[in-house]
């Protein structure tokens, strides 16, 4: 059995538990660790996935090396040794409601069927941070999309390192959310159905990944998906239910109150650091990205991968962003110009990457920094949805972290 890379192997011992913007178009208390972790990075299983990916990787780095983009070649917490250090690490939920029912709660009869006179904690948002050592750069806040959880920040399905590791790497803290009624915040106002239909082929065919074919994956050409059968099974097992959705397709999910509590995360990342956060969205969470701005002056910069759409120019969230100054740059990954045809995900991505220029073009116009980052057209080429995982995820992160020494201010 491969080891697996979650996270770190922390000396405190702390083991931690996309639609895509409707299908795939939408305080806290603080469990504080302070200790000096250190964390020991490569292992037999990435050694092996690092040879393996070697030659693609080599191929295409020079498209964001240092060289070329500006991005420092070591992070600013990664010592000589190769070990990332931690400083801190915690727990803690962000934003949400309570509920309270009508009625009196008597202790001696605990287990009446009502709940009258109880309480629910509800719709908040749970945050799981990390803060390196040398910690430089400006805090960066994760949002996954449909089905997900912040797992997918932290590790590939083949066991490398994700983007959390590589940005801490390169002295930010990150702070992975998980989004209201998903993964270990899951509390609802509003009870949803969770559904035990046979859709891993749905997502995987959305996804632009390649076929399923005679009940296997068969990558696009020249992919960068690791698409052994562990590493699929293990993308398989990423998938996470929303516990306030009843849609399979992400039709009721409630945009506004993940960014309410997304906002309430950025602001309490400020309270904490004394910075502004930049914002990675993925998928169905660039919807409620762009919404809370309209709820939080502390978002530094948005990296929007790959979301269902971008704002139209009359909208009030276009609006905030833009009075708000915040630079936005969104990445895009293959098989969208190149995609199967006659598979419909072909022309749903072509039309929401579309949106994302319209709103960089207007975004521009009105006096913003926006930009659209069409991988394939820099010569970084086989990634699809899930670009942050790919077998080149470290290269796409030199990129991001250029832009953002390029167009962020702290």
């Amino acid at each position: 059995m491969r080891k697996r890379h979650l996270i770190p192997s922390l000396a405190a011992g702390v083991l931690l538990s996309a639609a895509l913007l409707t299908a795939c178009g939408a305080a806290g208390s603080a469990q504080s660790t302070a200790a000096q972790t250190t964390t020991a990075q490569t292992t037999a299983a990435q050694t092996t996935a690092a040879a393996e990916t070697a030659a693609s990787s080599e191929a295409q780095t020079e498209a964001a090396s240092p060289e070329s983009t500006g991005a420092s070649g070591s992070g600013a917490s990664e010592t000589a040794d190769g070990i990332l250090r931690i400083r801190e690490q915690g727990i803690f939920s962000a934003g949400g409601t309570v509920i309270t029912s009508e009625g009196t709660f008597h202790p001696e009869d605990q287990w009446e069927e009502t709940g009258a006179g109880q309480t629910s904690h509800t719709d908040h948002a749970n945050i799981f941070y990390q803060i390196p050592e040398d910690d430089t750069g400006l805090p960066m806040v994760f949002l996954h999309g449909y089905g997900q959880s912040r797992m997918g920040w932290m590790t590939t399905p083949d066991g490398r390192e994700g983007w959390s590791d590589l940005f801490l790497r390169k002295g930010h803290s990150v702070f992975l959310i998980d989004e209201p009624h998903r993964g270990e915040a899951g509390q609802t106002s509003t009870a949803g159905t969770i559904s035990t239909k046979t859709l891993d082929q749905r997502w995987y065919t959305q996804f632009r990944i390649g076929r399923w074919e005679n009940g296997r994956s068969v990558p696009n050409e020249g992919s960068q998906f690791p698409n052994d059968d562990e590493s699929v099974d293990q993308f398989f097992r990423q998938m996470t239910p929303d516990t306030g959705m009843s849609s399979d397709m992400g039709a009721d999910f409630d945009n506004e109150t993940v960014a309410k509590a997304v906002a309430a995360a950025i602001d309490e990342v400020y309270e904490r650091t004394g910075k502004d956060s930049i914002l990675v969205t993925h998928s169905q969470g660039g919807g409620p990205g762009w919404t809370a701005a309209l709820y939080t002056d502390h978002i530094a910069a948005i990296a929007a991968v790959e979301p269902g759409g971008a704002p139209s120019s009359d909208t009030e969230e276009f609006k905030a962003l833009s009075e708000k100054e915040i630079p936005i740059t969104f990445y895009f990954g293959d098989y969208i110009d190149n995609g199967d045809p006659s598979i419909q995900a072909t022309a749903s991505w072509q039309g929401m990457r579309q949106s994302c220029y319209d709103f960089a073009e207007a975004y521009t116009a009105d006096g913003g920094n926006a930009t659209v980052v069409d991988l394939p057209k820099i010569g970084i080429t086989g990634n699809d949805h899930f670009l942050f995982q790919d077998k080149n995820n470290d290269v796409i992160a030199d990129h991001v972290e250029a832009w953002i020494k390029e167009n962020v201010t702290k």
